[in-house]
């Protein structure tokens, strides 16, 4: 495929959809397909354009009528972690943290049905086979990584969460993120991005990206506690949440 720059790429629109976030809403999607030597280049800078991936595609909401999602990235070199944030931190001092390429394994897929299973009943993702787990981690275009967590001194090392992650030029892009839905008290879920935020300041890097926050969705309510976040908003480019 040729490779694509600024210039050349050609953006499609997906037909109206019920929205997953706002009920009553329909959602519409602009897309484009990352392919060739500049994937990485365009990737960063339509992903600076409020764009986000999944697998070979980078897609932003594009909805008649409706600008409810907005990406948001938090800042990691002014994030303070609250009490809360602490005790999760102390909570998960006994899991081991390795960055890894990305090749899928069973062992990661069985807690991804799992984690769906009890999480996400009834979603669309419930049906993704082996071989559909395994497009998604590793049809990307883009540096991007595994980060898995485990146990420490469980007997085998046993795998407790999973986030997969785009290396971006100025941080990290957690695209999607599946732990063990048996251990709610350790809070895994924000474990995940507070230590993606610490890798990233370790890294002297700038920002976590988290995806689309929906203001009025449940389902996206926790990304407003990392503070400072910056939402994306078209022509003003990036400005802190209030």
């Amino acid at each position: 495929m040729t490779d694509q720059t600024p210039e050349t790429t050609q953006l499609f629109l997906t037909a109206a959809m019920p929205c997953p976030y706002l009920p009553g809403r329909q959602e519409r999607k602009l897309f484009t397909h990352l392919a060739g030597k500049r994937a990485a280049s365009l990737h960063h800078l339509l992903s600076d354009n409020g764009f986000r991936r999944s697998q070979n595609l980078i897609y932003r909401p594009a909805c008649e009528g409706c600008n409810a999602c907005q990406s948001v990235r938090i800042v990691a070199g002014e994030f303070v972690r609250s009490a809360r944030f602490r005790r999760v931190m102390r909570q998960n001092e006994d899991l081991a943290v390795s960055v890894r390429p990305t090749l899928a394994t069973s062992e990661q897929y069985e807690l991804f049905k799992r984690y769906l299973d009890s999480r996400h009943a009834g979603g669309g993702m419930t049906q993704m086979s082996a071989l559909d787990y395994e497009y998604m981690v590793e049809d990307t275009p883009v540096q991007s990584v595994l980060v898995e967590y485990r146990l420490r001194e469980h007997p085998e090392q046993q795998l407790v969460a999973v986030a997969l992650t785009d290396v971006m030029p100025d941080g990290l892009s957690m695209v999607y993120s599946f732990y063990d839905p048996d251990m709610a008290r350790r809070s895994l879920g924000t474990y995940l991005i507070l230590d993606h935020i610490a890798q990233v300041r370790s890294a002297g890097l700038d920002y976590v990206y988290l995806g689309y926050w929906v203001k009025d969705s449940p389902k996206m309510a926790y990304k407003a506690q990392y503070r400072p976040l910056e939402v994306q908003k078209g022509n003003q480019g990036w400005c802190l949440l209030d």
